[in-house]
């Protein structure tokens, strides 16, 4: 992930006044990737200021807010640089709730390995790690961090993530969804042999249907081809999985919409990624995209 200068602020975009506000606040592990996420909100036509303080988060709410102001979605950063003011942050959300100032939460974390690798890939100093071991610095800011975790709306494991995948996932699960309360859904698929996505909200497991992997013919292609999606839905099988688990969808999204959920990620794994996840996915996919309500993009993670 790439580093951001402290301070920058970023192009603000030529929209019409009198629209509600919409106001991204981006927190989380220092090193996790805050410089790619801020710059996928800029590239969205938000205004984006990187280290602000959180006392003045509030103020620039109120300032986008008044008569003749011409931002209505802007992105900030807000982290452990802030140093003492930064343990105020809560309170600040609080009060942008109380204002009712809509507002989001994005909050990026990575595992501890990541993160001191990015760091010494940077040879840059962690602003919590003041004798220079970056590991404590790490450890101290994940504990001063949890109560911001718990508070997030969406949280992103970015461990496993290039610049380029953060900004999609993003893009996916916040830039683009729709301003009309319809929720974003991302069907994600993976492969169990290179480890489970950290960050979905609900995980199905799919290595019980058939298995296009030991047929020689189907092997090298994936469930994008129809000979594959034909073979795993062969059967009871598919048949009655989907019979169950579409019921249960249309239970869930209406649930996740009322309570204020923006974007909901349903992770899909089989054994390698190439065959059953993406038929399963690609098969939802269609189904969701026919209700009104949702926003659907499919992700194939280790189709390669």
């Amino acid at each position: 992930m790439s580093q951001s200068h402290s301070g920058s602020e970023r192009n603000e975009p030529e929209v019409q006044a009198g629209e509600e506000m919409e106001l991204v606040v981006i927190t989380g592990h220092s090193g996790a990737g805050k410089s790619e996420a801020i710059a996928a909100f800029e590239d969205a036509g938000y205004f984006c200021v990187d280290n602000l303080p959180p006392q003045m988060i509030e103020s620039l709410g109120d300032l986008f807010r008044l008569p003749g102001s011409a931002v209505t979605k802007a992105a900030v950063v807000s982290d452990a640089r802030s140093g003492d003011y930064f343990a105020r942050l809560l309170e600040v959300l609080d009060g942008l709730e109380a204002k009712g100032i809509r507002h989001q939460v994005l909050f990026l974390e990575a595992n501890e390995e990541i993160l001191t690798d990015r760091y010494k890939e940077t040879r840059r100093r962690h602003p919590l790690a003041r004798d220079g071991r970056v590991l404590e610095g790490i450890r101290a800011e994940r504990e001063l961090l949890a109560p911001l975790r718990v508070r997030a709306d969406l949280v992103l494991d970015t461990s496993e993530m290039s610049g380029a995948m953060l900004r999609t996932r993003i893009n996916e699960q916040m830039v683009l969804a729709d301003d009309e309360g319809k929720l974003a859904v991302s069907l994600l698929t993976f492969g169990f042999k290179n480890g489970p996505p950290r960050d979905a909200d609900l995980t199905l497991d799919v290595r019980f249907l058939p298995n296009p992997h030991y047929d020689e013919e189907l092997r090298p292609k994936t469930g994008l081809s129809s000979d594959v999606r034909d073979f795993v839905e062969a059967g009871t099988q598919a048949g009655e999985f989907y019979g169950r688990l579409m019921p249960l969808l249309e239970f869930l999204i209406p649930a996740y919409v009322a309570e204020g959920k923006s974007h909901l990620t349903i992770a899909i794994g089989c054994t390698g990624g190439r065959h059953r996840s993406v038929t399963v996915a690609e098969r939802l996919w269609s189904d969701l995209a026919l209700r009104d309500d949702v926003v659907v993009r499919v992700s194939h993670r280790d189709l390669d």
